[in-house]
């Protein structure tokens, strides 16, 4: 008992120290402590990493002899203990994964059996899981630290590389260099040496130690033997790092070691490798004997050292270059300035030369008359100073002058005046230029040649003149000056006469071309005519196709993107992201629920403005340059263009259910809306816009089927659920050419005495040649979006007729389910009628089944379609009663044999009966009951239900519990129809 006692206590010790082991050294040597604790044991180890010799572990370490190496090799293959030909070792396998781990065992000669390992076993195992664990754990943590160490040089090498191209000066970069070196390891004391080889000199560009202020040259170049036999220059020589403290340094070098500066604890050099040569070196050192390097930081820094060189050299260059640039711009400066002054002359004359060549092109361009005179007065304003500048005309009579162009500072002449004996006359009299000052217009004053008075404001120089045409004087072109620093000299009056040929040239040139002008006016009439109306087509047209392209691209009800432009945005993000791989993207895919209900109920205008409040905020839900989008119908989406996914698309997703979630006033009503959101995470794998909404299309499904009102991401496993729709529509195709689709009938049950069988619902089945038998949820769907569900409901109408003829009892009737869509056809009855004339069966053995939903299609039209019906002998039946929006306010109008209480009331009636359940179905039997109309009952499940109906008083039913729906001919064996 002592000794059971003693070994159990032992093994709580050991699970305690177990138990706080961690590391795999730590749970190693917990271990081979419980073995060497066991009776009979010399030694025990524990080994793992067996198949590197060079991560061969041992815990207690031990050499291990190489021969005995293959043996433990291949005994770590077998699961139980396997003994060393010696006889008296072990060695048991501890764990497989991630990583062999083996104890090793050195036995006493007199415990060297099996017999040794039974009390081992349990503790063994437990030690072996344990220990799994803890090499996985330290796995994790190498795989973690390698990936930090990597993503740290990365931002090094990325921060080295922006600094080599920054605006900073040499000295800001290399502190700048310094500071990210300290990043990746301890570079306290840090410094830079440069080798120049064709000058054979260094140069400590940058030195930073805390027990030497200066670096050796002074930071300038200096020669290489300089710095002899020291730890660096034989680093630069050989280009071979070295690393340790100065015993360990002198080892590695072949020659003496010369010390510069403080010695200290620990080194390390490295070269800076241009093609392979030493370009220079990076040291840092430490002074303090808990702060040394390791293998790691010297890779580290020879794999940072060829960047540092690059971006060193880069800079260097740069500001070389720069230094080059200014010495060659002072020197252009000087050579450019003796040129200007040459430009200068030069400009002047090729000035004067444009000018006038300018002028004489006036007088041939296609302008009209005043852009002709508003042109050549800015060109002689470029020449002369022609602030006060005007053109003066003789009239056809020779008796009045009149000015069509005239710019003036202090007096603007009249546009007309009679012909008297001012300056202008004077010059029209003579044919000849005046360039006169006030001394020369007094002198032709008193001599009689002008009136008095100058015939205008006083100008203090005058320079006129004539406009000849051949002979004849037509006019004069004139420039004035009212300032005494603006004269008019010799060269200024052969500007102005050349003006003046060039003027009466046009003039002459323009009158001769009047009377063409005159003929092609009226041509000009109808071509402006026909411009005007072409230019007005075309702006319509070029109006009409913006629109179109704008309609094109957009959704016209809500102003929002449509599909096209959706997917040409999706496959844009889609390039940039196999372009930048880091990049993401996310489709949310929307539908409102239910929203057929508040288009059925209140109206497609009604619906219109949902429609328009839901894409109002789903635009608020979302920031540039995200994307909200219409597809369709109630289908909307939102591409996101963000890098934080999926967690930002599913906070989208949810802002957008909140949002959608507040109430909204439609139509006079308060409509809760709510939707569900399908989300396909764009990657890399995504080749289309087309297969991202096709993924987020199968999210949104899925969403739906989870119960609407919420979202979700699509996966792999969504995508091998989902049913090939087009495979499925081609199926559907061959359905009907081979009929495979057959109608199960399900019993209607009078719910009192023997629950005789009144009549049946005829539901559709797909008899599927691969999937077997397929309910309508499998494919109703696809066939409603492929149109092919009215040719499949009246093929099911006319084999459920068929087979319905076929029951022994001519008393029973049948209900067949009617969409919407038959009810819009007018002629829906018609048809009807004549497919029982060619089944043979009687209208009143049958009864069609209508929604609410179809009745408020279109209310009128339904009450006419129905209203015929009846006058066949065809019953109606409205279905989910109670479930509607308007359910009341059609019975007492509708021809209704039939209503059918919705299976949600039925269910409810297991919870008793107080619940308000109770109280609607009572409520239904009584109005019906007031309405002349029958009555039936679905969902009946359970005896509780059946027993609440009963007791009610309603007359009709049909469920699981009455029988579920099967084949005819099921029926007809069973002898229900006759019962």
């Amino acid at each position: 008992m002592k000794h059971a006692s003693h070994d159990g206590s032992l093994q709580l010790g050991w699970l305690a120290r177990l138990i706080v082991a961690h590391a795999p050294d730590e749970v190693a040597e917990a271990i081979a402590a419980l073995a060497q604790a066991r009776p009979g044991c010399k030694a025990a180890w524990v080994l793992w990493g067996l198949d590197d010799p060079a991560d061969w572990h041992s815990m207690p370490s031990t050499p291990t002899d190489p021969a005995d190496r293959a043996w433990l090799q291949r005994v770590s293959s077998f699961a139980h203990p396997r003994w060393h030909p010696d006889g008296q070792r072990v060695a048991v396998r501890l764990c497989e994964q991630p990583e062999t781990a083996l104890l090793l065992l050195h036995l006493e000669p007199t415990h060297a059996d099996a017999g040794f390992f039974d009390e081992l076993q349990a503790p063994l195992q437990l030690a072996g899981q344990h220990l799994r664990r803890a090499l996985e754990w330290a796995d994790l943590q190498d795989s973690h630290e390698q990936l930090e160490r990597s993503e740290n040089l990365q931002r090094a090498l990325f921060a080295i590389s922006d600094l080599a191209g920054s605006e900073r000066d040499m000295p800001a970069m290399l502190r700048g260099i310094h500071a990210i070196v300290s990043t990746l390891m301890y570079a306290e004391n840090f410094f830079i040496v440069l080798h120049n080889a064709e000058r054979d000199t260094v140069r400590f560009l940058y030195f930073v130690d805390v027990n030497d202020d200066m670096p050796p040259g002074g930071g300038q170049d200096m020669p290489l033997s300089a710095i002899e036999y020291t730890l660096t220059w034989y680093v630069m020589r050989d280009g071979k790092a070295r690393m340790g403290n100065a015993e360990e340094l002198r080892s590695q070098v072949p020659g003496p070691v010369a010390m510069i500066g403080a010695d200290s604890y620990d080194w390390l050099g490295v070269p800076m490798l241009r093609d392979g040569q030493p370009g220079g070196a990076l040291v840092v050192q430490s002074y303090r004997p808990d702060v040394g390097f390791s293998d790691d930081d010297l890779a580290l820094l020879e794999f940072v050292g060829s960047h540092i060189l690059t971006a060193l050299e880069r800079k260097q260059g740069k500001e070389d270059l720069e230094q080059r640039v200014r010495l060659r711009t002072l020197q252009l400066a000087e050579a450019n300035h003796g040129l200007q002054l040459e430009i200068l002359e030069r400009q002047r004359a090729e000035h004067l030369q444009a000018a006038l060549f300018q002028i004489a092109e006036l007088a041939t361009a296609d302008i009209d008359q005043d852009t002709f005179y508003r042109r050549v007065h800015g060109v002689v304003g470029e020449l002369l100073n022609a602030e006060n500048f005007f053109i003066a005309l003789l009239s056809d009579d020779h008796q009045r002058l009149t000015f069509p162009y005239s710019v003036d500072a202090v007096l603007m002449p009249p546009a007309e005046r009679p012909l008297g004996r001012g300056l202008s006359e004077y010059v029209l009299r003579r044919g000849t230029a005046l360039r006169a000052d006030n001394a020369d217009i007094e002198e032709l004053d008193r001599r009689g040649e002008i009136a008095p008075g100058r015939s205008g404001s006083p100008a203090m120089c005058w320079l006129g003149v004539p406009l000849i045409v051949g002979d004849e004087v037509i006019g004069l072109v004139t420039v004035q000056s009212y300032r005494p620093d603006v004269v008019y000299g010799p060269a200024d009056q052969e500007l102005l006469s050349f003006v003046a040929s060039q003027i009466a040239n046009s003039l002459t040139r323009r009158r001769s071309a009047e009377s063409l002008k005159r003929a092609y006016e009226q041509l000009e009439h109808r071509v402006e005519e026909r411009t005007l109306a072409l230019r007005k087509e075309i702006n319509e047209r070029e109006r009409m196709q913006d629109q179109l392209r704008h309609q094109v691209m957009h959704d016209s009800l809500t102003g929002l993107p449509n599909r096209s432009y959706l997917r040409d945005r999706i496959d844009r993000v889609l390039a940039v992201m196999r372009r930048e791989p880091q990049q993401r993207c996310a489709l949310l895919y929307l539908d409102v629920d239910r929203f057929k209900i508040i288009n059925d109920s209140l109206g497609h205008l009604a619906g219109d403005e949902v429609l328009k409040e839901v894409a109002t905020r789903l635009a608020d839900c979302v920031r540039h340059p995200d994307l909200v989008a219409r597809l369709s119908g109630d289908e909307f989406a939102v591409l996101l263009e963000q890098q934080e996914l999926p967690p930002a698309a599913t906070a989208v997703a949810q802002r957008i259910l909140d949002a959608l979630a507040a109430p909204m006033l439609v139509a006079g009503k308060e409509l809760q809306v709510t939707a569900s959101v399908g989300i396909a995470i764009g990657d890399d794998h995504y080749a289309t816009a087309d297969e991202m909404l096709r993924d987020a299309d199968i999210a949104l499904y899925r969403a739906k089927e989870l119960g609407r009102k919420r979202f979700a991401l699509f996966d792999e496993t969504l995508a091998k659920n989902v049913v090939d729709v087009l495979a499925m529509e081609g199926e559907l195709r061959q359905a009907l050419l081979h009929d495979q689709f057959e109608p199960y009938f399900q019993p209607i049950c009078a719910l009192g005495g023997r629950r005789r069988v009144m009549g049946y619902e005829a539901l559709i089945r797909w008899n599927h040649p691969q999937r077997g038998v397929l309910w309508p949820n499998d494919f109703l769907k696809i066939a409603e979006d492929s149109g092919l569900v009215e040719t499949i409901d009246w093929r099911m109408f006319e084999l459920s007729c068929e087979l319905l003829l076929q029951h022994d009892r001519a008393d029973t009737f049948m209900t067949i389910n009617v969409s919407a869509l038959h009810l819009r056809h007018a002629d829906f009855d018609g048809r009807l009628i004549q497919l029982l004339e060619r089944t043979g069966l009687p209208p009143e053995r049958l009864v069609v089944e209508v929604t609410e939903g179809a009745l408020l299609d279109n209310p009128e039209r339904v009450r006419a379609t129905l209203d015929r019906l009846r006058t066949m002998g065809i019953g109606a039946a409205l279905d989910d009663f109670g479930t509607g929006y308007s359910s009341l306010s059609y019975l007492h109008s509708l021809p209704l044999r039939i209503l059918k209480i919705d299976r949600a009331f039925v269910q409810e009636l297991d919870r008793g009966a107080n619940t308000s359940s109770t109280t609607v179905v009572a409520a239904i039997l009584a109005l019906a009951s007031a309405l002349n109309i029958q009555v039936i009952a679905e969902g009946i499940e359970t005896e509780i239900q059946l027993g609440a109906l009963t007791a009610m008083g309603c007359e009709m039913g049909q469920g699981y519990l009455l029988g579920h729906p099967s084949p005819s001919h099921h029926w007809q064996q069973s002898g229900a129809a006759g019962a």
